[in-house]
């Protein structure tokens, strides 16, 4: 500072004496650091106030301005001194907050910031060394801060934004476990109506192996069997289970056998609602067996009750209500006008033994069949008349695409009974 001060002495007493001012005026040096008086800056020119000063004054006021300078100066490098501590002190702070390790660092290392060069070069080249370490530091802890995140230390801008995401996130869970669940219970769905669906085939098909297990222990096949009807009662009957759809045309076969006197009764009959004698074969007292179709009456002519083996068909089609009557293979009878152009209605009760008066009810016992029933096939078509022979003299055995003769289709009440029948060439014998 010295040497500062004898620099500007000597360069104030040069001036004077190479230039000669103008009048009333005066130039005062001011101090100036070492860059300036080397790049050549020049000294502005200061007016002096008041009359003429004697070198002494000149040099007593250019001492006091340089020690307003340093003055200036030692203020300055005060507050850089304070603004290094309290950077220093923040630092230390942040690391003690991130773990803890500046803090017994701070405690034993020397503050070597506070004894800062007096050369102005070397404090600027201090301070950007000392930056670079708290930038280096800084870095250091935001890499921890990253690491070891929470919401307490989080922006607030970016805590938003993370919660905004993370809200988000857990929508699209809740959405997604949803559709699970929702799969899952599809899934179950369709599982559980596969299962019942595939029990129900199984009952199915273990109901049949039963019942064709009890019909083979039973009989010699499913149709090796007859209906025994011995009284003339209004409860002993047989019923079919099957029903018929709507029929233009039909054949009817049986085999009975019947001694009962006078007539042999109903063999079959089908009710429907709003009409009980929709189809019925009935012989009644003294009268000759008839054919009904829908309550129209034609007579049969076709004798059977004397106690042996027969077989019966007959044949219908609403074409002009065309009939025909078979007996052991021969054709007894023909006709029209039955019931022409009457559809057979779908649905019915199909009844072996009695005449209904209702649908599948009030029998009447004078009415009811006595003798014994077999081979009752439906067609849904006129056979021909060499289907018939061959039929009835068992040479063909053709089950009715309708309604065919089997054990587990006939169900018999009241005392009815089912036994293992005779041959087709045993019946053929007893004619």
């Amino acid at each position: 500072m010295l040497a500062l001060l004898a620099a500007s002495v000597a360069l104030a007493v040069a001036t004077r004496a190479q230039d000669s001012p103008a009048p009333g005026r005066r130039f005062v040096c001011t101090a100036l650091p070492p860059e300036a008086v080397h790049a050549g800056c020049p000294l502005p020119a200061m007016p002096m106030q008041g009359g003429a000063l004697s070198p002494e004054e000149e040099l007593r006021a250019a001492v006091l301005q340089l020690r307003e300078t340093v003055v200036q100066q030692k203020e300055t490098l005060g507050a850089q001194r304070e603004a290094i501590r309290e950077l220093t002190g923040k630092l230390a702070r942040c690391e003690g907050l991130a773990g803890g390790k500046a803090r017994g660092t701070g405690a034993t290392g020397k503050d070597t910031m506070g004894d800062l060069p007096r050369d102005p070069g070397h404090v600027v080249e201090q301070l950007s060394r000392s930056l670079q370490t708290l930038k280096d530091r800084l870095e250091s802890l935001e890499q921890q801060l990253r690491a070891n995140v929470s919401n307490a230390g989080l922006p607030g801008d970016f805590r938003e934004v993370l919660q905004r995401r993370l809200g988000e996130l857990e929508r699209q869970l809740l959405r997604k476990v949803a559709e699970l669940e929702d799969e899952k219970s599809l899934l179950h769905n369709e599982t559980s109506a596969h299962r019942q669906k595939t029990e129900s085939t199984l009952n199915a098909l273990l109901q049949r192996v039963t019942e064709l297990e009890r019909g083979n222990s039973a009989f010699k096949s499913p149709d090796a069997f007859k209906v025994s009807l011995p009284l003339r009662t209004n409860y002993l009957y047989g019923k079919i289970k099957k029903t018929l759809p709507e029929l233009y045309a039909f054949t009817i076969c049986l085999w009975l056998r019947s001694s009962a006197s006078p007539g042999i009764g109903t063999p079959f009959s089908y009710a429907v609602p709003g009409q009980a004698n929709e189809i019925v074969l009935i012989e009644w007292g003294n009268n000759p067996i008839e054919l009904l179709i829908n309550d129209k009456v034609a007579q049969l002519p076709l004798f059977v009750s004397d106690g042996k083996w027969h077989h019966i068909c007959v044949t219908w089609t609403t074409r002009d209500g065309m009939w025909e009557a078979f007996q052991d293979g021969e054709k007894l009878g023909t006709g029209e006008n039955l019931a022409p152009w009457h559809p057979i209605k779908p649905g019915g009760v199909l009844i072996l033994g009695q005449e209904q008066d209702t649908v599948g009810g009030r029998f009447d016992a004078t009415q009811a069949f006595v003798g014994e029933l077999s081979q009752f096939n439906i067609w849904d078509r006129v056979l021909r008349a060499q289907e018939i022979v061959n039929i009835a003299n068992c040479s063909t055995n053709m089950p009715g695409n309708i309604i065919p003769w089997v054990d587990n289709n006939v169900d018999v009440f009241g005392g009815a009974s089912k036994w293992p029948v005779e041959t087709c060439e045993e019946r053929l014998l007893d004619l």
